[in-house]
């Protein structure tokens, strides 16, 4: 048999495309081909093309206009060829036939039956016929009429429930079942991803298409709950990450409608009930979906939304109830994730496994976290902040875990913020009180920090303890402080005297004040140098001095004017002493001092 030389051209230029594709993927699988004699002479590919090597030299070059960069613009032209066309094409179709449908419609060619079975025909041809496509190999032009027939199988049997009234609720979600079923079954016969896609949406859409605007919770989540659980099962077999994110989307949509349209108090338990079970299908998919090869950002991110979800349906259903009902909520759940996390394996092999680990641990110490606020009030809250931080650093330096560390820290920056920034505190005696109390419990937090982080090897988090250590520092000067401020408070307010007695006793205490603070601080400062020769620690001396100054800067500049006679020089005498005494420790010590302290 001979080859037309139009066919013979049409052959070399589909193993010319072939060959730039291959040399594509080569290059990106970093596979260097080896050189082809034959095909390196020109001479023989002159031959081979039925040309002579003369005329292969002299034909020209191509001019720009009409060169293709391999792996662009063909897949450009390509795409929009067999895709865009593809869709156009068929949606053209669909209006055109829709608009002569209408008019038949309009003019009463075809009554409701026979409209309806129309549409229940052609979708039933238009998915037979999409095989025919199918097995030529022209899949996504199959997949494209499959969506189409499926789309008016759906459509034909909304209308006759919906608009013309002439099936029964049962026959029709029934008949809306097997086509979700039919068309799930060609998915997994042909192995194709789009198709479940399709199922899941009309498996979805049914109970929105057919709905008569009653309350039918039972009935709907039981559904739900079906098809989810079908697609965990899909998942198990073929690795379809799409499918169960499709299926998370869909039943939340399903269910927020709901809850917004129907729910009451009384139907409490069920809701609660169902919620729960869609909760624990939607975190078993990340366990299955993290042992497949594919992106590992999708089981992790259906572990964080689906947590989170379920955390707020029950917070909006247990917070009218009761605030405590709504923290044991929080801590149980919190116990699933740990459970979650203590279940997996302690080293995992792959970066997945890991992530998904984390995020688990993750949502147990937010709920524990977020426990805390809900089910306790005032102050509590911040010293409950305080002993979780603490908590787990303990639990972070025995498993060696920077991730529980930095929890932890997260932890203690809320409870150090809350107890400055939101506490208000009205203390009826003075040093045992809840002020007291929890800047105390701040203090031993921070201290933990600072020990716990100090060990580090290197890193962010060593860095952490000088701060940690600082931060102490200015809290319990902060807490005494306080305390002097209130001792002289009540002190000025006590006693029922005369206006002329109560300035003069005003201005005598607030001066006493004022050098209370001096000498406190001073002290204060005293200590650290102490404690900074004691433990050798450059870091905790450098506290010292800072403080020294500012308490320096405060007797020359504020006590000079402010303060009495005798106060004034109290206050100078004391300063200098303490001057004196840390310059002589220097003076003793600084030969000894090694080049290198601790922070």
């Amino acid at each position: 048999m001979e080859i037309s030389q139009r066919d013979l051209e049409r052959l070399l230029e589909e193993i010319r495309d072939l060959t730039a594709r291959v040399r594509n993927l080569e290059q990106l699988a970093g596979i260097s081909p080896a050189p082809s004699t034959k095909e390196a002479n020109p001479a023989n590919r002159s031959l081979k093309s039925g040309t002579s090597p003369d005329s292969a030299r002299a034909a020209p070059a191509p001019l720009p206009g009409n060169t293709v960069e391999p792996g662009r613009t063909v897949d450009l032209e390509s795409r929009i060829g067999s895709h865009w066309l593809n869709r156009i094409g068929i949606a053209a179709v669909l209006v055109g036939a829709s608009f002569f449908l209408n008019y038949a419609f309009e003019n009463n060619w075809i009554g409701p039956a026979g409209r309806v079975a129309i549409g229940l025909v052609v979708g039933i041809l238009l998915v037979l016929w999409s095989e025919r496509f199918r097995l030529r190999g022209y899949e996504i032009f199959s997949y494209t009429l499959k969506a189409l027939g499926i789309g008016v199988l759906y459509l034909s049997l909304w209308a006759s429930f919906q608009v013309y009234h002439l099936l029964s609720f049962g026959a029709v979600f029934a008949a809306m079942i097997i086509v979700t079923g039919v068309t799930a079954a060609l998915a997994l016969l042909e192995n194709a991803e789009i198709l479940a896609a399709f199922a899941i949406a009309g498996g979805f859409a049914t109970p929105a298409l057919l709905s008569s605007g009653g309350n039918r919770e039972i009935f709907l989540f039981a559904y739900v709950a079906l098809l989810d659980l079908a697609i965990l099962s899909v998942a198990v077999v073929k690795p379809w990450r799409r499918i169960v994110v499709l299926g998370f989307i869909g039943t939340l949509l399903l269910y927020v409608a709901w809850y917004g349209k129907f729910y009451e108090q009384t139907e409490f338990a069920y809701t609660l009930l169902f919620a729960t079970l869609f909760f624990a299908i939607f975190a078993a998919a990340p366990l299955v979906l993290v042992r497949q090869q594919g992106d590992p950002a999708v089981p992790v991110s259906l572990a964080l939304a689906n947590g989170v979800a379920f955390f707020f349906q029950g917070y909006v259903m247990l917070m009218a109830t009761s605030a405590a009902r709504m923290a044991w909520f929080s801590l149980l759940l919190a116990a699933v994730y740990l459970a979650l996390v203590w279940s997996a394996p302690a080293r995992p092999r792959r970066e997945a496994e890991r992530n998904l680990r984390w995020v688990h641990l993750a949502l147990a110490i937010g709920l524990v976290t977020l426990a805390i606020p809900i089910g306790l009030e005032g102050h509590a809250i911040t010293i409950a902040w305080l002993a979780e931080s603490a908590a787990l650093l303990w639990l972070g330096s025995r498993t060696q875990s920077e991730g529980l560390d930095w929890f932890a820290l997260a932890a203690l920056a809320l409870g150090v913020a809350r107890l400055l920034l939101w506490d208000d505190f009205q203390p009826a005696r003075l040093l045992f009180n809840s002020r007291m109390a929890s800047y105390l419990a701040a203090v031993a937090a921070l201290g933990f920090a600072a020990f716990a982080t100090a060990k580090k090897e290197g890193g962010i988090l060593r860095k952490v303890s000088p701060v940690a250590l600082a931060a102490l520092n200015v809290l319990a000067l902060t807490a005494l402080t306080l305390e002097v401020a209130d001792y002289y408070h009540r002190e000025i307010t006590a006693g029922n005297i005369g206006l002329q007695e109560i300035a003069s006793r005003r201005r005598g205490l607030l001066t006493a004040r004022d050098f209370t603070y001096s000498a406190l601080w001073m002290a204060y400062g005293a200590m650290l140098m102490t404690i900074g020769f004691w433990r050798a620690s450059a870091f905790v001396r450098w506290l010292a001095l800072g403080l020294i100054a500012a308490t320096t800067v405060k007797v020359f500049v504020y006590d000079t004017s402010e303060l009495d006679r005798i106060y004034r020089i109290l206050s100078f005498v004391a300063l200098g002493v303490v001057l004196l005494a840390i310059s002589f420790a220097y003076q003793r010590s600084w030969i000894k001092l090694p080049s290198s302290e601790k922070p």
